[in-house]
């Protein structure tokens, strides 16, 4: 299907911007979607146990997430940059490194995890009761790493090639085929924990194969060049997959954020409430993909807004993208906000039934987790503008402070005031400092 060049120098950018965003968000949307009912599935279909078990190893899969993301969010930085100045050539190169050093790197990756499991499993901080499922889980999920990966790294690549519906529609497939595989391998077969990993692997393999012949076939802009052996090349390629890590370094650490955050909250909810705690918890750590799918698909439209009209030396339709990414995320945090308050119990119900106390203490927690949201989309859309702009050492700064540093302290020092409630505001208070910090910050720049 043939699809028409974007102007990213001269079209109007509010019009830019929602040509941009609509497939974009639709496609993070069915993301979020195949998360939400791998979840559904394993809690309904294994049971609470089972849930708190993928939640244990979730942090694997952000992990493998956030490396695609660093090389995809870079790489296209790179390469827009490269394409506003009309080298092509440059940008077929940074998107051919990308994807091979990503794959090569998950890979390794893969075997390391595979051979040291269980001292794996332990670092999770998995409880002796649920060592067997998130063993069982992790080391069929694993095997499937590269592709998760290779998906979020070429998404970037065949946006910026001016087909946006494209990637939408590779990664609604990657959701359709898991979620159709999750009900044959739970439910019709009984595979467990096994089935269910094994759907979302092959799910990711099916959105990577479509994009990677969109990219190899059919791009009108940038095409894979050929990868030749030898020493220079090599360490060439090598050079400037890390630069272009250093750019996207903060999309990797937006993952690993996310991992810490279920990390922590875990650990503070084994300490405090036991696998009841992190099985609630999981409930919101499986809702929560909404929630950043929504923001991520607005910074990952406004990016090569950004940093083609950056490289092309035009900072006016660089800051209005900015101001207009930051109203849609206000915009659509406080509707998610909204809709979390009312429908609180309905969602916890989708994944943990019956009166359990895992349930209880779900409902509980959700409106206070969502107290965050707001916070949530303006730092990302901060963080993901200074990216854009190739500022990476100042979006790192943020993305740190809002992900890592300032949850870490929290999820073990507001439950020691405000007990259980303590451990859902933590990651709220967090966001709610760090949009202060950024909004000085701005204020000092001015």
């Amino acid at each position: 299907m043939a699809h028409t060049r974007i102007d990213f120098a001269r079209t109007e950018i509010p019009v830019l911007f929602r040509r941009l965003l609509l497939p974009t968000l639709v496609g993070m949307l069915f993301s979020a979607v195949f998360i939400i009912t791998d979840g559904i599935f394993v809690g309904r279909g294994i049971g609470p146990d089972a849930l708190a078990a993928v939640n244990l190893v979730s942090p694997l899969y952000m992990l493998s997430t956030g490396a695609g993301l660093m090389l995809g969010a870079g790489g296209s930085v790179a390469a827009s940059m490269a394409l506003a100045r009309r080298k092509r050539r440059r940008a077929s190169t940074d998107m051919t490194h990308a994807t091979v050093v990503s794959a090569a790197a998950m890979i390794a990756l893969t075997v390391l995890l595979l051979a040291s499991a269980r001292t794996v499993v332990r670092l999770l901080g998995t409880p002796p009761e649920l060592e067997s499922p998130v063993s069982e889980y992790m080391r069929y999920f694993v095997l499937f790493f590269s592709f998760n990966t290779l998906l979020n790294v070429l998404m970037f690549f065949v946006r910026l090639d001016g087909a946006p519906g494209f990637a939408m529609r590779a990664i609604a497939t990657a959701a359709v085929i898991n979620i159709g595989l999750d009900y044959l391998f739970i439910f019709v077969h009984g595979w467990g924990m096994a089935g269910a990993a094994v759907a979302t692997g092959l799910g990711n393999v099916a959105g990577t194969l479509m994009m990677l012949r969109y990219l190899g076939l059919r791009s009108k802009t940038l095409r894979f060049r050929p990868v030749r052996p030898g020493g220079k090349r090599v360490r060439y390629a090598l050079r400037n997959a890390a630069c272009m890590a250093r750019l996207g370094f903060p999309a990797l650490l937006g993952e690993l954020a996310i991992a810490c955050m279920m990390l922590a909250g875990n650990f503070a909810f084994i300490r405090h409430t036991g696998k009841d705690g992190v099985a609630a918890f999981s409930v919101v750590c499986y809702f929560f993909p909404i929630i950043f799918m929504v923001f991520n698909a607005i910074v990952q439209s406004a990016q090569p807004i950004i940093s083609y009209n950056c490289g092309a030396g035009m900072p006016e339709r660089t800051r209005k993208t900015l101001r207009l990414a930051l109203r849609w995320a206000v915009s659509f945090s406080l509707l998610l906000f909204a809709a979390t308050l009312v429908g609180n119990e309905r969602i916890v119900s989708l994944f943990i039934e019956g009166d359990s106390p895992a349930r209880r203490i779900a409902v509980q927690g959700m409106p206070y987790f969502a107290a965050g949201y707001p916070f949530f989309g303006i730092n990302m859309v901060a963080v993901g503008y200074y990216q854009s702009l190739g500022r990476a050492r100042l979006s790192t700064v943020f993305m740190l402070l809002r992900g890592i540093v300032l949850p870490g302290i929290l999820f073990f020092t507001l439950p020691l005031w405000l007990g259980l409630a303590g451990i859902w505001l933590a990651v709220p208070a967090a966001e709610g400092l760090t949009s202060v910090l950024i909004a000085a910050c701005a204020r000092m720049k001015r």
